[in-house]
C-alpha cells in the first residue's frame, strides 16, 4: 500500500470531541471505539490486500482458498464455506465465480446430496494459497504493526465481544470416556 501522508490531527479525536460539544458526551466513547475499529480494519485490509495484489488475490479469495486447503478432501459444501468464513451465500458464490475464473477452484456436484454443490481447490490453487500464506505470514501476520504486548489483550477483547453477540460459542465439552474396569 502507498505511503500516506498522516493528517496533522486524530480526526477520530476531533469527531468525538464534536460528539461532547454537541450534548452527545454520553455516546461520545462508543462512537470513538466504534469508528477506530472500523478504521483499524480499513487500514488491515488495505494493507493485506496490497501483499495479496501481485499474486491476483483478494482477501476474500485467499481465505476461501485457505480454507479449502485446511479440509481433508480439498472440498467443502458452498454453504459450509459461507458458514465458516462467517459470510452471505452471495459473497461465496461471487468468491467462488472469481477462483473458477483463475482456475483455482472449481464447483463440483455433491456427491450424496443432489441439492448442494462443493467447491474443490485446484492444485494450482492450493500451489497459490500456500505461495500466499508465506507470503503473508512472512510481510504481514508475523509484523500486524500491534505491539506484542497487545496482542493478547485485543484477541480477548474482540474474542468476548464476538461472542457476546453470538459470532461463537463456547464448544460443548465432550464427556471423559468411562474408566477402564
Amino acid at each position: 500500500m502507498p505511503a500516506q501522508t498522516p493528517l496533522p490531527w486524530d480526526p477520530i479525536a476531533e469527531a468525538r470531541r464534536q460528539w461532547v460539544d454537541h450534548d452527545w458526551a454520553q455516546s461520545a466513547d462508543g462512537m470513538a471505539v466504534v469508528t477506530s475499529i472500523m478504521r483499524v480494519q480499513q487500514i488491515l485490509l488495505g494493507r493485506v490486500e496490497s501483499e495479496l495484489k501481485p499474486l491476483g488475490l483478494s482477501f476474500a479469495r485467499y481465505e476461501m482458498l485457505r480454507l479449502l486447503a485446511f479440509t481433508r478432501d480439498g472440498a467443502l459444501p458452498m454453504a459450509s464455506a459461507s458458514a465458516r468464513l462467517q459470510v452471505h451465500p452471495t459473497s461465496v458464490t461471487n468468491t467462488v465465480d472469481r477462483l473458477e475464473q483463475a482456475g483455482l477452484a472449481k464447483r463440483v456436484p455433491h456427491p450424496t446430496d443432489g441439492r448442494a454443490t462443493l467447491v474443490t481447490i485446484t492444485a494450482h490453487g492450493r500451489a497459490m494459497v500456500d505461495e500466499a500464506t508465506v507470503l503473508l505470514n512472512d510481510q504481514f501476520f508475523g509484523a500486524t504493526g500491534f505491539e506484542t504486548d497487545d496482542v493478547a489483550t485485543l484477541l480477548s477483547i474482540l474474542a468476548r465481544f464476538r461472542k457476546t453477540f453470538g459470532d461463537f460459542a463456547d464448544p460443548v465439552t465432550q464427556p471423559a470416556p468411562p474408566a477402564p474396569l
